[in-house]
């Protein structure tokens, strides 16, 4: 990092040379922004990748990087109405800025109730913002700028460049994909950022008159492209197995303690990675009672280590069709909390020690976006896409599927049959015990503690 009076030129890795104005060179010896640095983008995949150690301060900065040069191409542009222009000035600090409220281990305790966090991380950004160090470094950007780059961080307000930082375009999945398949070791995120970012253009809406950022038709093929690549990141990284395993491990931690009351929803708001696993099991250690010594001795070392949950049963989404499954299987509620416990009763394990895991991305390939087309009317892509244009939406819902799995984890080796763990799921609660020789539902392996790849 080389300081050029107040502003910063940065050497990265993904995008070579990112240069930071003074305003956001300020914003990141900041703190609350310095605090990025020890959050992973990636929670707990680096126990899959071991490159994946990556962090939310780098992703951001790429970012803030994109973003820089999307307004750049977006005003040699066509022209259009000043008016939208306003704002501008606010889109690269609401780019850089977008992560600040990530919890340690970035989204993995995003998907446990509403009842155990204190909100996303986009909500808890905002109270970052209140710092005496942030509002002074935000201070050159005038009279309310914390608020509006919160608005556009969370997709709200009438900026018309919201879109860079939320959105079907926004510049975080190009930044993410491209970073996340660098440091995993994969070429999965390789999408064509210099040809979607040379095809941005500032388009009307026909049918509100509003302006926002759309695409040129020469750009489709790289919006697809991203989108693929999108698929094949949650398919072969964000979804994989072990990583999904580690994931669901962390948040039975966080779960248990909270409910313990080890940890207060608020307590879960700005520590780092570490951090955090060191004040679990520091309080852990000081306190009596069960779910204290379980965390203590033994599933915070088990997660250090890397003794991972094992997968029982693993089922394609495609398999499930045609099956009515309950809402709560791809949540956290307490319905499912009740399930769990149950068939861990049923097969020898402690309370927690086993976790059904269906991870759901509804909008995986979320599209709302205008198209120029020469000799046509501007139009919006939405899920259906565009016939002989844009296409990739009427295979979604088929990819989707090949990249959701149903597993269910147990603490200790359990081999279960698919149908076993259907027929529970049907009947809402676990059926008749069995023993752990009944090879129709359940057979123990002892003796082993290494995971399967």
């Amino acid at each position: 990092m080389v300081s050029h009076g107040r502003s910063l030129v940065i050497r990265d890795p993904v995008w070579n040379t990112i240069r930071l104005d003074p305003v956001a060179a300020a914003i990141i010896d900041t703190p609350a922004f310095q605090r990025l640095r020890y959050i992973r983008q990636l929670g707990l995949a680096h126990l899959v990748y071991p490159g994946a150690t990556h962090t939310r301060f780098d992703h951001a900065l790429g970012v803030y990087h994109l973003a820089d040069r999307a307004i750049r191409i977006l005003q040699a542009g066509p022209p259009v109405p000043p008016r939208v222009w306003e704002g501008m000035h606010l889109i690269p600090y609401a780019a850089l800025l977008h992560d600040i409220g990530h919890y340690p281990f970035s989204h993995a305790l995003e998907e446990l109730e509403q009842a155990q966090i204190a909100a996303n991380h986009e909500e808890i950004g905002a109270r970052f913002f209140e710092s005496k160090e942030m509002r002074a470094a935000l201070a050159p950007l005038g009279e309310g700028a914390a608020e509006g780059i919160g608005r556009i961080m969370r997709g709200g307000g009438e900026n018309a460049l919201r879109g860079l930082v939320s959105g079907s375009l926004d510049l975080d999945k190009m930044e993410y994909l491209r970073r996340d398949a660098r440091f995993c070791g994969v070429p999965y995120g390789e999408v064509d950022v210099e040809r979607l970012l040379q095809g941005l253009v500032l388009l009307q809406d026909p049918e509100t008159g509003e302006w926002e950022v759309g695409v040129r038709a020469k750009a489709l093929s790289a919006l697809e492209s991203l989108l693929f690549s999108k698929y094949q990141m949650f398919r072969n990284v964000y979804w994989h197995h072990a990583v999904r395993a580690g994931t669901g491990m962390y948040k039975r931690i966080v779960e248990e303690a909270v409910a313990a009351g080890l940890l207060s929803p608020a307590d879960l708001i700005g520590p780092t990675d570490e951090e955090l696993l060191y004040e679990l099991g520091r309080r852990a250690r000081s306190r009596d009672g069960e779910v204290a010594a379980r965390l203590a001795g033994r599933w915070l070392p088990a997660l250090r280590n890397r003794n991972l949950p094992k997968r029982a049963v693993e089922i394609p989404a495609w398999r499930l069709e045609g099956r009515s499954l309950a809402g709560w299987v791809s949540g956290n509620t307490i319905e499912k909390r009740r399930w769990e416990d149950a068939l861990a009763d049923e097969l020898g394990l402690a309370p927690g020690e086993v976790i059904l895991d269906f991870p759901i991305k509804k909008q995986m390939f979320q599209l709302d976006v205008l198209v120029e087309r020469p000799g046509h009317p501007v139009r919006r892509i939405g899920r259906q896409g565009i016939p002989g244009l844009f296409d990739l939406p009427k295979l979604a819902e088929a990819l989707y599927r090949t990249a959701r799995v149903l597993r269910l984890f147990t603490f200790e080796r359990r081999e279960l049959k698919p149908e076993w763990v259907l027929e529970r799921l049907a009947a809402g609660q676990p059926g008749t015990p069995v023993g752990t020789s009944d090879v129709a539902g359940v057979q123990e392996i002892p003796g082993t503690t290494e995971e399967r790849q």
